[in-house]
Formats: structure tokens, C-alpha cells, sequence
């Protein structure tokens, strides 16, 4: 296949990489020092799972640079999909597929407001890896996972035809018939973990050991939940005792991208993740008083970062 990786962080440069290494064709999108060493010297891939040097690798700051796309995988972080959308609408071929591995829960309707449901499926990925240096991405832990659906959830010939795309890839793969609940799971583990250890400076395993913020992070959870089933998803009753099965067994020094961001002063998913279940609570008249607290107290840090870094709020 003909495939865009837009963005090569963790997420896209691991997944990229498996899919060059699968025989695809994998154009990658970067930007600066990172995109001039990738031409230069390779991607390499850093993973206890195998590594790989994607070299040459083909790599371009401009989509408008690629013809002829069969695939285009977002990997940008949640507060540049708006720019991301304005270059690849572009870009689009009569069947042209676009998934987005971005955290959050309204990435499909923000890629809809320019761009034909058409082309979209819903998506998002499990994985903890990180840009190490430039044109170095380390796969740290986590079974490296793609779920995606089709909108209607039918298993259309397309899905089923890029199911065996990534599965070639040796990528755990999900094909789901109900993507939304997918997403608002995947949504649940990462926005219970991700805020509060910016919040706490600390991994996983340093909060789990802490029954106070153990109890912190269930009553997120708890407000997740219940922000999800006022919108009709179809979440199982369990879901929270599942997910922080999941949250335990991670390495004990595991860290989200999203408290790794704010560490380093830079803008990260806040508005995304605990932002938006403030947001709706708010919409739907519902009580999110853990959630406001943890987002009002990162939010100073949050407008800081984007000060510096001159983006909006």
C-alpha cells in the first residue's frame, strides 16, 4: 500500500517503520532536525520486539509532495489536527482511507468538518514510545495495537483488506464493529492515568502504590464513565475494573505522553482528555468535580507552554 505516516513521533514512527519493514510503501511526515536526520541517516526503530532501520527512508515535511495515497495514518497530537486536516484534504484520492491514532474522543468530527465521511474510519492505537532523539523512536512496552473501524461498523471490504495490511506488519489488530465504544475505552485508561501523573510527577507504579491517589484515580474513572453513558456509549459495567487491571499491570515507571509533555514544558493533550470531560459535564449538566480540579490546576502550566510555544488556546 501507498501510505502516509502524518507525524512521526512515537505512534507513527513505530508504526511506520513495521509497515516499511512489511514491504508498504510509507512516506513519513516530520518536521525540523528530526526530518534532516531521518533523510540523512534513516528512522531507526528502537523496540524489544525486533529493531529496524528504515533506510533510506522517505520523508517530507509537505504531503503535497505524495501522490496517489491509499492510506493515511494521523499521529500528530490532539491540538495540531486542525492543521494536519487543512494540508490533507489536499491531498485526498478518490479512495483515499484516513485513520487517526490520536487520543481523544471527537478526532472524527473534527477531520469531518473539511473532509468527506467517506474517507474516514475511526481508530486509535495502544503503545508507549517516544522520540529518543532525532530520527530515533523507542518502542518502550506496551503489545503495539491498532483498533479501527468503519463509522457504520461493517466490516467493509476495505477494513478487512487493511486488516491484513497491518497484521502483515506483525501489528496486533483490531477490526471492531462498534468503534465508538472503543475509542471512549481507550479514551477511559489514558485520561485516568495521563493528567493526574502531571499532576503528581510520578509513573504508574509510584501512583498505584498510593492508595489516596489510587482512589483519585477511580473517581476520574467514575466521572468517565458517567460523562460516557449520558452520550449513549456502550460501555460495560465493568469497564473501570478492566481498565485498572490494564493500569496495574503496566511497568512501574511507565509514564503517559501527556505527562512527559507537560514535564518538558510543552503543550500537550490536556483540553483533549480531562478538558473535554469538563467541557461536556458542563454541556450535560453533569458533576465532574475531580476532573475540574486535576484540569484547573494544569491548566496555568498548559497556557504557559502554549505562550511559549505561540499556539492558541
Amino acid at each position: 500500500m501507498n501510505i502516509v505516516i502524518y507525524g512521526t513521533g512515537g505512534v507513527g514512527g513505530y508504526f511506520g517503520a513495521r509497515l516499511v519493514q512489511a514491504g508498504n510503501d510509507v512516506t513519513f511526515i516530520a518536521r525540523g532536525e528530526h526530518l534532516s536526520v531521518i533523510k540523512k541517516k534513516g528512522l531507526q526503530l528502537k523496540s524489544y520486539k525486533g529493531d529496524f532501520l528504515v533506510y533510506p527512508a522517505k520523508a517530507t515535511s509537505a504531503i503535497s509532495e505524495v501522490k496517489n495515497i491509499d492510506l493515511i495514518l494521523i499521529c500528530v497530537k490532539t491540538w495540531q489536527l486542525n492543521e494536519a486536516v487543512n494540508e490533507i484534504e489536499n491531498v485526498l484520492a478518490k479512495n483515499t482511507m484516513i485513520i487517526s491514532l490520536l487520543n481523544g474522543i471527537d478526532n472524527v468530527a473534527v477531520i469531518s468538518k473539511k473532509i468527506d465521511k467517506k474517507h474516514i474510519l475511526g481508530g486509535l492505537c495502544k503503545i508507549v514510545s517516544k522520540i529518543e532523539d532525532y530520527g530515533i523512536v523507542n518502542h518502550i512496552s506496551y503489545e503495539p495495537t491498532i483498533v479501527f473501524g468503519e463509522l457504520n461498523n461493517i466490516k467493509s471490504k476495505r477494513a478487512l483488506q487493511l486488516e491484513q495490511t497491518f497484521k502483515r506488519a506483525g501489528i496486533t489488530t483490531k477490526l471492531t464493529m462498534d468503534i465508538q465504544k472503543e475509542i471512549w475505552t481507550k479514551f477511559l485508561f489514558i485520561s485516568t492515568i495521563s493528567a493526574i501523573g502531571a499532576l503528581t510527577r510520578a509513573s504508574i507504579g509510584e501512583m498505584i502504590c498510593l492508595p489516596e491517589i489510587k482512589d483519585l484515580m477511580y473517581k476520574t474513572a467514575e466521572e468517565i464513565v458517567t460523562i460516557a453513558k449520558a452520550k449513549k456509549i456502550n460501555l460495560p459495567d465493568d469497564i473501570i475494573k478492566k481498565q485498572f487491571k490494564l493500569i496495574e499491570n503496566q511497568p512501574y515507571n511507565t509514564t503517559s505522553s501527556l505527562q512527559r509533555d507537560m514535564m518538558e514544558g510543552k503543550p500537550s493533550e490536556l483540553e483533549a482528555q480531562n478538558g473535554k470531560i469538563v467541557k461536556m459535564g458542563n454541556e450535560l449538566g453533569i458533576s465532574t468535580p475531580v476532573n475540574n480540579f486535576i484540569y484547573y490546576c494544569l491548566l496555568p502550566q498548559e497556557n504557559k507552554a502554549r505562550v511559549l510555544n505561540k499556539i492558541g488556546c
